[in-house]
């Protein structure tokens, strides 16, 4: 089952290259059917599934087939309460990228192939259990990625892609070495091997190289300071879709990373520099959050919140290696069950963050704040859709932000309080960021793009209303393929905030199972 999952979007991928000629938009409308596909099959497998706890145990629909047999490599794939979550999350995703793209008229049949060779590669990377095949997925998403930004991108698009490129592929290299030096130490790359027996435990000096090289490589694909130089033009010059996927999938490929191999292979070395990991998340959150205060470029703002936003990872994971003692264990599995929920979270929010950033581009034709204001007029459901994303962005209660950054907040206070209370200075940052970016482009007076778009008055000097002279556009508000696209997003944002049960039953048991190992 979980290989047709992981496949079934390549497959279709490869039946839609080899039709000569599809009409209309039927390429579109076959990747928004596989990713329903994928979405349906992957909650059928969570409400089947029995699942245990953590990363050495409990794995369901597991699959191992010899690969490599000479390196000790094997196709091993399996789902646990680390991996399924974000399976899920990916495929929501996909689906809502792909009805929000079903007006692409830029060669959709090669779009769609792409996307759907994207989504495999993506689903391929969390389902693996095998460093080897987890590389190659995770390269194969770099390279569809970059033919997404390179082909469909803006202005800055073929300069964008190339330094997305260079920069992820040269840490995926860094990581590749910690694989293969782990390889050397234990003679396998299966991850639950490796996992129940961590070959660098007796090597602190080898461990710490290994962690360093692997880190890197998942520093630059999270991304954290200072190897996020690459992110915010990637998303810039990248399309809504492209954006969406970017945030939600491929960034929580580090952090997935992060917490899948470094934390239960490399428990002592982990341990040992915890703290360095927890300074790298602080300073990401502070960070990201000041300088997507001072950004006047709508895409460019919720690019560098992703990266206040992944810094909170990185601090409740570190968290979990810093904290020790018996009365500490609870607060460790807290914070990781945090740092997963904060995966899903930010997932959901900024996707439909960037696809509304989108649907702003097609309005206005720039993501220029300065040049709007006032756009709660003629368009008051994208006005509404934007300040549910924004509050649920910065962690209002009642969503999922809250609810993760909350359980970070509590399990990171027992021995690094410091640290949280900067984490907190960091959500202050991010409420004032959206609520300069809300009354900017949508109360005051009416921009000149506002004016394009609607032909609303704009408000002189000495509060005189002037007429621009420009009749009122038809459906310049959130269209109903738009709304499809980003309110299940946001809803589902709110139901998990509100009910988090479900999912915190499904992440706490393997939480749990990772701490212990680190502790």
């Amino acid at each position: 089952m979980l290989s047709v999952v992981v496949f079934l979007p390549l497959l279709a991928a490869l039946v839609l290259l080899a039709v000569p000629v599809l009409p209309g938009r039927a390429a579109l409308a076959v990747w928004v059917t596989v990713a329903a596909v994928e979405l349906a099959l992957l909650t059928g497998m969570w409400l089947a599934a029995d699942l245990g706890a953590g990363v050495t145990d409990g794995l369901d629909y597991e699959q191992r087939v010899p690969w490599i047999p000479g390196v000790g490599s094997s196709y091993h794939v399996g789902v646990d309460g680390l991996s399924l979550p974000l399976l899920l999350m990916t495929a929501g995703v996909f689906l809502a990228a792909g009805i929000y793209s079903l007006a692409e008229d830029k060669r959709p049949r090669e779009y769609s192939a792409l996307f759907l060779f994207l989504l495999s590669m993506s689903l391929g990377v969390f389902a693996s259990l095998d460093l080897l095949v987890f590389f190659v997925f995770f390269d194969l998403s770099i390279v569809g990625m970059y033919f997404v930004i390179a082909g469909w991108g803006h202005a800055g698009a073929a300069r964008a892609a190339l330094q997305f490129f260079l920069y992820t592929f040269l840490g995926s290299l860094a990581m590749l070495v910690a694989f293969l030096g782990l390889y050397v130490a234990a003679g396998t790359f299966d991850m639950v091997e490796l996992a129940r027996n961590p070959p660098l435990e007796s090597k602190p000096v080898a461990a710490g190289f290994v962690l360093l090289a692997l880190s890197i490589g998942l520093a630059v694909k999270t991304p954290t300071v200072p190897f996020h130089t690459w992110l915010p033009p990637a998303h810039t010059d990248a399309p809504a879709a492209g954006s969406a996927v970017l945030a939600a999938v491929l960034l929580k490929m580090g952090t997935y990373g992060f917490v899948r191999i470094a934390m239960p292979i490399l428990p002592e070395a982990w341990r040992r520099y915890a703290l360095v990991f927890v300074v790298v998340g602080v300073v990401s959150i502070l960070y990201g959050a000041l300088v997507a205060l001072a950004q006047d470029d709508l895409k460019r703002m919720i690019a560098y919140t992703s990266v206040n936003h992944m810094g909170y990872v990185l601090l409740g994971l570190g968290a979990a290696g810093v904290l020790s003692g018996g009365d500490a264990e609870q607060a460790r599995a807290v914070a990781v069950t945090g740092a997963m929920m904060q995966m899903v979270s930010h997932g959901l929010i900024t996707a439909a963050l960037f696809l509304l950033a989108g649907v702003l581009y097609e309005r206005g034709h720039s993501y220029d704040m300065r040049r709007y204001g006032g756009l709660a007029g003629p368009m008051p459901r994208f006005a509404a859709l934007f300040a549910v994303g924004a509050f649920a962005s910065l962690g209002i209660p009642g969503f999922t932000g809250f609810l993760a950054e909350f359980q970070i907040f509590a399990g990171s206070l027992a021995t690094v309080p410091v640290a949280a209370a900067l984490g907190i200075v960091g959500i202050l940052l991010t409420a004032a960021l959206f609520l300069a970016a809300l009354q900017r482009v949508f109360a005051g007076p009416a921009g000149e793009l506002t004016e394009r778009i609607g032909g609303v008055p704009t408000v002189r000097a000495g509060g005189k209303a002037v007429k621009t002279g420009l009749r009122p556009k038809l459906r310049v508000d959130v269209n109903p393929r738009e709304l499809a696209a980003v309110a299940p997003l946001l809803l589902l944002a709110l139901v998990l905030g509100l009910v988090p049960r479900p999912l915190l039953d499904l992440i706490e048991p393997a939480a749990r199972t990772v701490t212990e190992l680190v502790s």
